[in-house]
């Protein structure tokens, strides 16, 4: 189903999460009837404006919106964001293996930005433990003095993810297209998500997104255009288990 007749379907007010990773508009083929990446900027602006205009409908009181996207619509689309919504944080994705396009520098990040509905409901600022040196072990960086706190209660979470990219390689994709890693839609949901909250997500691909909803005992209503990416959704929710008692 279409992204917003598939939002305008929802009750207001019923989300704690809405999570949009919607086609970049980059003239990209996935195989699917959407015209969203060969669409015209000022049509595939308007169109995602209507999706936010949703989100905010359906989302509740304290709820959060996250939305990842290359830098440049992440940037026109904050205008519209930061008249509905509270930003929070803009948050550097690394991107590997971009290509440079027109006169312009190296792109090196993807951008997930963070808004809520007025006030945070929930809030919560993850640690994860540092990075180590697959072949000695040892911290790939010098923390100096700060080193054993490091090493027993983690990092917290910035707002630069250098340690994570999409999933292009074939061997570990699960479609033609990228996808999200999981450790990105898990950070998410560690950030903003708790058991029993409910998670939207109009665009939902290959999955992903659901997939770490379900694992922390939370509730989803997702959609795709693409009947392939939705089977392959229910597929990966099976493999995992999350569906064995629905």
């Amino acid at each position: 189903m279409d992204a917003l007749r598939f939002m305008k379907t929802l009750r207001s007010g019923i989300a704690d999460i809405v999570f949009l990773d919607p086609p970049f508009n980059l003239g990209k083929n996935y195989g699917i009837a959407s015209k969203l990446e060969i669409a015209p900027p000022s049509q595939y602006e308007r169109y995602i404006e209507q999706i936010v205009g949703e989100s905010v409908r359906v989302l509740a009181d304290g709820g959060s919106l996250f939305m990842y996207h290359v830098p440049y619509w992440a940037a026109r689309l904050s205008r519209y964001l930061q008249v509905h919504l509270t930003f929070r944080h803009w948050i550097a994705v690394a991107m590997k293996n971009g290509f440079v396009r027109g006169r312009n520098l190296y792109p090196a990040h993807y951008a997930l930005v963070y808004y809520t509905k007025g006030a945070a409901r929930v809030f919560k600022r993850p640690r994860y433990p540092a990075n180590r040196c697959r072949h000695c072990g040892l911290l790939v960086k010098d923390y100096g003095g700060y080193r054993h706190i490091i090493e027993k209660k983690g990092l917290n979470l910035s707002d630069i993810w250098d340690d994570l990219s999409p999933v292009r390689h074939k061997n570990t994709k699960l479609r033609s297209a990228n996808q999200l890693p999981i450790r990105l839609t898990d950070r998410v949901l560690d950030i903003a998500g708790h058991q029993e909250a409910l998670l939207i997500d109009p665009f939902v691909g290959s999955g992903t997104s659901i997939v770490s909803a379900t694992s922390r005992g939370m509730k989803f209503v997702a959609n795709d255009l693409s009947r392939r990416n939705v089977r392959l959704s229910v597929r990966r929710l099976k493999e995992g288990g999350a569906l064995a008692s629905r």
